[in-house]
């Protein structure tokens, strides 16, 4: 009663789980007490949206207080699920067989108990290792994206030890990624290189570095608008034309809003060095053509949404850089005002530190897009189908690799009876079919 209610954090409930492995499973070898009295932390642990985020972030090292599960990780026992069907190279000599107490479970079998791990044991509270990979790649994604320096040791390690755990092939698209980083290091090296050799007044006016990342094995990135100045963007489109002499049959496809900026900040009586997002240095940037701008007026040059846009300007209004007078509109600060009251500009949680990756919801959204262009399809050939005809389909067809999450029967119906309210599907008789067009 007191840990498994939504005031507890999800590691201090992992954490817990953990010790009471260990702790059980040194009064019970058989591991049946285990079973029992851990089935309502394994059943809770279910309902929390960031129970495998945990769990991975324990895995690598991340978590506080993850020293146990990284530990588990170092041992490089390949995981086994409990409903795992058991293989006759593993079964133990007929003589040395002793029942299951009266208690245990009756569906798995007692080698296949002793045999599982701390990490077998988190990972089949879901029962699927994809559900762990797929976390586990919006990790090392985010974090490969946040450290703008190339230097993957510690993740290759982590990849290499997830390996012997979950298979080589779980493993194929995290291998990648570590890839693109070394691909990009070298890639950007002779892109420089070439730079130095040519004459001063023909070298770009800032050094560009870009993370090249294989579109088809990342998780889904975090989309947003943002249209950069003109000499930014001259400067992308000279690095991908040297890209395309480097890698040829190939080009860039740029995500101008994500990465890091270092610029210096020069006013009339003092200047700042700061490491920005591509958003916060582009606001900054237009300043320096024009002292003041309305919200809107910027809006529009930025092709960022005003209300979005508001929310990056406190940055800048925290550093003493621009105020708004009168509210709207924002000017720069040229002179330090040494007697004005300290104002506090409070950041919106959003801003420093978000992450790269497109969010699981945003990520769902698509996956059921992709569904639907299907259940269209099908729809269009067989002209009605079942609820239950609908997901065996899908499951045939479109659920497969590490890139798709499975939609289970009741989500698809609920998102069948959105598209029913939307009018873009009619449910009688038991089945859907596409709404006749009005000629």
């Amino acid at each position: 009663m007191r840990l498994l209610h939504p005031g507890v954090n999800t590691s201090d409930i992992i954490t817990l789980y953990i010790s009471a492995i260990k702790a059980l499973r040194e009064l019970d070898p058989s591991m049946v007490i285990l079973e029992v009295a851990c089935e309502p932390i394994r059943k809770y642990l279910r309902t929390r949206e960031d129970t495998v985020r945990q769990i991975v972030a324990g895995l690598t090292g991340d978590a506080e207080g993850s020293g146990d599960l990284a530990n588990e990780l170092s041992k490089a026992d390949p995981v086994t699920l409990e409903n795992g069907q058991e293989s006759d190279d593993d079964a133990s000599d007929p003589e040395d067989w002793v029942p299951d107490p009266v208690d245990a479970d009756p569906g798995k079998s007692s080698s296949k108990r002793r045999s599982s791990d701390i990490i077998s044991l988190l990972v089949s509270i879901y029962g699927s290792k994809d559900l762990f990979i797929n976390e586990y790649r919006t990790l090392l994604a985010d974090r490969l994206l946040h450290q703008f320096n190339y230097s993957a040791e510690r993740e290759i390690r982590n990849v290499e030890l997830l390996k012997l755990r979950f298979g080589e092939a779980q493993m194929h698209y995290c291998e990648v990624m570590l890839k693109d980083m070394a691909d990009s290091r070298r890639i950007n090296t002779n892109i420089h290189d070439e730079e130095q050799k040519l004459p001063e007044e023909e070298r770009p006016p800032f050094s560009l570095m870009a993370i090249i990342l294989s579109s088809e094995f990342w998780p889904p990135l975090k989309e947003e608008k943002l249209e950069l100045p003109e000499a930014i963007r001259e400067a992308m489109e000279a690095y991908a034309k040297k890209y395309e002499k480097l890698k040829a049959m190939r080009t860039l496809n740029w995500k101008p809003h994500l990465g890091l900026v270092n610029l210096d900040v020069e006013l009339a009586d003092r200047s700042l060095s700061l490491s920005v997002s591509p958003v916060h240095a582009a606001i900054i940037l237009h300043f320096q053509s024009k002292g003041t701008w309305t919200l809107e007026e910027l809006s529009e040059a930025l092709k960022v949404p005003a209300a979005s846009l508001r929310r990056k300007m406190t940055l800048w209004l925290q550093q003493g850089v621009l105020r708004e007078e009168p509210p709207g509109t924002f000017a720069v600060i040229e002179e330090e005002q040494k007697d004005r009251a300290e104002k506090v500009v409070l950041i919106d949680s959003d801003e420093e530190g978000d992450s790269a990756m497109a969010s699981q919801a945003d990520q769902k959204e698509e996956e059921l897009q992709l569904f639907w262009t299907y259940i269209q399809a099908m729809l269009t050939n067989l002209e009605s189908l079942s609820l239950e005809r609908i997901h065996s389909m899908l499951k045939i067809f479109v659920m497969t690799g590490p890139m798709v999450t499975e939609i289970d029967a009741p989500e698809l119906q609920g998102f069948l009876q959105k598209k029913v309210r939307d009018q873009q599907l009619v449910y009688s008789g038991g089945v859907y079919r596409l709404p006749k067009s009005c000629s």
